[in-house]
C-alpha cells in the first residue's frame, strides 16, 4: 500500500493548516474506526480564499479550485488528528455544497476537484462515495463546502 505522506511529498502538495471551527461545533469527531468532518470551506490558514456564486461571478475552474482547497483542508484535520495520513483506511464519503449561480447544473464537475485530489494523494484508498448538492448560499459568501466521511486503520 502506498504511503499518502510520501505521495503528498512527491507531489510537493503543502497542506494549510487545520482549519478551525467557526461557531459552536468541532472541526472533526472520531466514532470508533470513522472520522467524520464538519464541512470546511476554501481557506488557506485562516484567510477565505475564494467568494461568489459558481457560474456566475466564479468560473468552474474558479469552483474545482475552491473544491480542491477544501480537500487539502479535509486532509490536514485528518492528518492533525492521526499523526500520519498512512493511517487511513478509506475515504468512505464525501458531501459537499456548490453555491449556484441559476442554472448552473455542474456542481459534480466542481466536486471532482476535490475527488480527484483525493484519489492522487491517496490512490485507491481515496475512492468515496459522493454527494454534490447545489444551493443559492453558503457561509461568508464561499463557493464550496465539503465535509467527509474517513475510516482509519484499526
Amino acid at each position: 500500500m502506498d504511503s499518502a505522506e510520501a505521495t503528498l511529498r512527491t507531489l510537493g502538495i503543502q497542506l494549510p493548516d487545520p482549519p478551525k471551527a467557526l461557531a459552536s461545533y468541532v472541526p472533526l469527531q472520531q466514532v470508533g474506526e470513522l472520522l467524520y468532518t464538519s464541512g470546511v470551506i476554501p481557506v488557506w490558514n485562516g484567510e477565505i480564499r475564494y467568494r461568489g456564486m459558481v457560474g456566475g461571478d466564479l468560473s468552474l475552474r474558479d469552483g474545482i479550485q475552491a473544491s480542491e482547497m477544501c480537500a487539502l483542508n479535509i486532509i490536514s484535520l485528518v492528518r492533525q488528528h492521526t499523526g500520519s495520513l498512512d493511517r487511513v483506511e478509506q475515504f468512505v464519503q464525501l458531501s459537499g455544497f456548490v453555491r449556484s449561480a441559476p442554472g448552473f447544473e455542474e456542481q459534480s464537475k466542481v466536486l471532482n476537484g476535490a475527488s480527484d485530489l483525493i484519489f492522487k494523494v491517496f490512490g485507491e484508498r481515496g475512492r468515496h462515495t459522493r454527494q454534490a448538492l447545489g444551493t443559492n448560499e453558503l457561509p461568508l459568501g464561499v463557493p464550496v463546502e465539503i465535509s467527509a466521511i474517513v475510516r482509519l486503520k484499526t
